[in-house]
């Protein structure tokens, strides 16, 4: 597999595709045909604030949640193409919060995922989990595979035939007959959309991959022949509906008439991008899956330019998207960040190394267009700022974000800012809820380079802000460093965040301000940073909720009116509370924790979902361990330890390199080396099986790896 030379900027344009597309049709997900002519007429355009309650555009969806959750299953099972199915079905285990995340939890034998997840937390391996046999025709062949499909086809570029085992065997976690073949064919479509601009030889490559007499083969067939027949998509789409729609083919969402919408759209949208997802969301039924697909399967064939020839599609979402999984810091992320981690995972398939533009910083701008979820901060006085993508102004790389403001002065500041964590108007969203926890904390280190625009008439003051959660759950701004800068004057940044009292950081970005008014551009070269923090988790002095929304609740109850900051219950196995993200290495956690009724609780760390991290436990039957949890769990090491209902005990784990070590009391306990399959990284958890216990804080202190 060679990777195209436009590959990146390939993949980027297939997210943004696969978010436009589901952000597009969302709002009116499962409408027919007839209402959404009715209400809506022809959807051109971005339509949520013509809805009611007016929901915000970039929301949490299942769609995007799953296209980029299940994919990593190849980064945790070590890149192996022939990866399979039961291990993606364990992906599903590790990153899906029961009855919170990803999927619609509609009930078994009602929601097919949620059907196939019970089978598979119930001991029932993939493709079992999700097959006719165990499932029944109905449930297995609903429209789920291929809604999450598209991430295994952008890692396999011009091979459409990985694209399709791939695809195969994470669509058999959930799905079987005829929703495989669907998920198949789009997945085999898209991966050779890299290196085949010709619609009907795409279409011939996906059927290539599926039975002939399959119902998918049997139906793109005749809405091939009613294309070539009927100029009009609306005859086109009553004759799919007459011949193929849910009268024909039942359950809540069914493969086969969504996917001859897919078809239809893309056949008269003949390339257009704005008039194939016109098509693929006026047609009606499962709009944003069917939309998404589209949108995904044209941003990779015709990228970057096709997305922009039509209105402004990137410019109200900003690239931002949420993934709302066990792994909380992945949550806030955006179209740039989830293209690199796609495009690194097609390096690894094929033994190259990764790609790390401006040397790791999380904000680089690197791709066309991209500005990575900054935007004008509301409230900005008057002042007026428009933002670009341009080339130049950087060190390291190519591109920098244009920061070009209109009235700035005093009193009139502008400001920019990025999401660090669930921004205001996502903390009651409706549908699908956002868990998630902060990608910045007290005590770390951020490093900003940017420079004043070469033509600003007057030096123009810039500093470094972040906005912090209150009492009353609203935004705080805390001020950075400030520099003045001329024209064509850079600057580089160092801030060490200073401590919240527990309350999580919401979001970072620059105030600009002059003392007289002026106009001109600054460029943002890259923002980024990294590491562990040194940083105390507890209840703030002025409270409010977002401190305990910075924690990703995977118990069955975590209550805010105890009297212990962190009261967490599990009815019935075992419970986490999880934080932290994948750049934490090498610390310690510590945390004084009392049990009541329960059969093992302690803390872990290296948290990589709900199934992967290790842990210092106090079990049942009077023994410390250190267990590693990953597919299963493994007793690393043990000894006896008497302990007691309702007594305090202070826990410290620490893990440096491949060292695990446990402390109670302040007494080594349990200590281990773990060269097989190690967990290197990941955040930290309190675990609770089978009743409750208690603590009021958690204390992480970066160490030095050996």
């Amino acid at each position: 597999m060679t990777l195209p030379i436009d590959y990146v900027q390939r993949v980027y344009a297939g997210v943004l595709g696969k978010i436009i597309g589901v952000y597009l049709g969302r709002p009116f997900e499962g409408w027919s045909n007839e209402r959404i002519e009715r209400e809506l007429g022809q959807v051109d355009y971005y339509v949520n604030q013509r809805m009611v309650g007016r929901p915000p555009l970039v929301i949490t969806d299942d769609d995007i949640s799953g296209t980029f959750t299940f994919l990593r299953a190849l980064s945790d099972y070590g890149y192996d193409k022939l990866i399979t199915a039961r291990q993606i079905g364990q992906t599903w285990l590790n990153y899906i919060i029961e009855d919170k995340t990803i999927l619609w939890w509609g009930g078994m034998g009602n929601s097919t995922e949620h059907t196939a997840y019970i089978r598979l937390k119930h001991g029932v391996p993939a493709p079992h989990s999700g097959s006719i046999a165990v499932n029944g025709k109905v449930v297995a062949e609903q429209i789920g595979s291929q809604i999450f499909i598209d991430g295994w086809a952008m890692v396999a570029p011009g091979n459409p035939g990985l694209a399709a085992d791939l695809a195969r065997r994470a669509a058999s976690v959930s799905h079987d007959g005829e929703a495989i073949h669907g998920a198949v064919m789009i997945a085999a479509m898209e991966a050779q959309a890299f290196v085949e601009p010709n619609l009907n030889r795409l279409i011939e490559t996906g059927l290539s991959f599926i039975p002939t007499d399959s119902v998918i083969a049997t139906m793109i067939k005749d809405i091939r022949e009613w294309h070539a027949e009927i100029g009009d998509w609306r005859a086109s789409r009553t004759l799919l509906d007459k011949y193929y729609g849910y009268h024909k083919y039942g359950g809540n969402c069914h493969m086969v008439p969504n996917h001859g919408v897919i078809l239809l759209s893309l056949l008269y949208g003949a390339d257009d991008f704005q008039k194939s997802l016109m098509i693929a969301n006026t047609s009606g039924w499962d709009t944003d899956c069917n939309s998404g697909n589209v949108g995904c399967l044209l941003g990779i064939k015709n990228g970057l330019t096709a997305i922009d020839s039509g209105p402004d599609w990137r410019g109200p979402l900003a690239d931002r998207l949420y993934l709302s999984t066990a792994e909380g810091g992945r949550a806030i992320t955006d179209a740039v960040i989830e293209t690199y981690h796609v495009v690194n995972t097609a390096r690894a398939l094929q033994g190259d190394t990764a790609l790390s533009p401006k040397n790791g910083a999380r904000f680089h701008f690197e791709l066309p267009g991209s500005t990575q979820g900054f935007e004008a901060a509301p409230g900005a006085l008057g002042a007026r700022v428009r933002l670009t993508n341009e080339v130049g102004h950087s060190r390291d790389g190519i591109r920098s974000l244009g920061i070009h403001f209109q009235d700035v002065a005093m009193g009139t500041p502008a400001r920019v800012t990025t999401p660090t964590f669930i921004p205001p108007e996502a903390i009651n969203m409706t549908g699908y809820s956002l868990v998630a926890t902060p990608t910045l904390y007290a005590s770390q280190t951020v490093h900003a380079r940017l420079e004043a625009g070469p033509a600003n008439d007057l030096p123009i003051k810039v500093g470094l802000v972040i906005d912090v959660y209150n009492g009353a759950d609203t935004l705080t701004p805390i001020y950075g460093p400030v520099a003045t800068l001329a024209a064509g004057q850079a600057i580089e940044f160092a801030w060490e965040i200073p401590d919240t009292d527990g309350q999580p950081i919401a979001a970072i970005g620059f105030e600009l301000s002059s003392d007289v008014r002026c106009n001109g551009s600054v460029f943002l070269d890259q923002l980024g940073w990294s590491g562990t923090p040194d940083i105390t988790f507890k209840r703030p002095a002025d409270a409010g909720s977002m401190w305990r929304r910075m924690w990703v609740d995977a118990t069955d109850h975590f209550d805010r009116w105890w009297t212990e900051s962190y009261r967490v219950v599990s009815d019935k196995g075992t419970g986490l509370l999880l934080t932290g993200s994948r750049e934490w290495t090498d610390y310690d956690v510590r945390a004084t924790l009392t049990p009541h009724i329960c059969t093992r609780f302690g803390i872990a760390a290296r948290t990589q979902g709900l199934e992967r991290f290790y842990a210092l436990l106090l079990c049942a039957d009077g023994m410390a361990r250190l267990i590693k949890a990953l597919d299963g769990e493994t007793v690393l090491a043990e000894s006896p330890f008497e302990w007691q209902l309702g007594d305090a005990y202070a826990f410290e784990l620490t893990v440096v390199g491949s060292r695990i070590q446990g402390c109670i009391n302040g007494r080594v306990a349990v200590a281990a080396t773990d060269e097989l399959a190690p967990l290197r990284d990941g955040g930290i958890a309190l675990v609770c099986a089978d009743g409750r216990m208690g603590t009021n804080e958690v204390i992480v202190s970066r160490r030095q790896a050996e």
